[in-house]
């Protein structure tokens, strides 16, 4: 699957939910929007984490290994 459809899906369902949360005036009902809010960042977090760490292994490729003399 494509990252960037993930994470844009993501974002669109944490938009979604925080809109939600913020018209109902239930708090057993805003208790459920926070725990699906805290789910999809944390899983929004694992993409984040993930990019990062490849960030880091792409800069490693770009270093000028010529002088190396294996």
């Amino acid at each position: 699957m494509d990252q960037e459809k993930i994470m844009n899906g993501l974002t669109k369902e944490i938009r979604s939910a925080l809109k939600a949360m913020g018209k109902t005036k239930d708090p057993h009902e805003k208790e459920i929007y926070s725990r699906i809010i805290k789910n999809l960042c944390d899983s929004q977090g694992v993409f984040f984490n993930l990019a990062s760490e490849m960030m880091y292994f792409d800069l490693d490729n770009e270093i000028d290994h010529s002088d190396v003399p294996f």
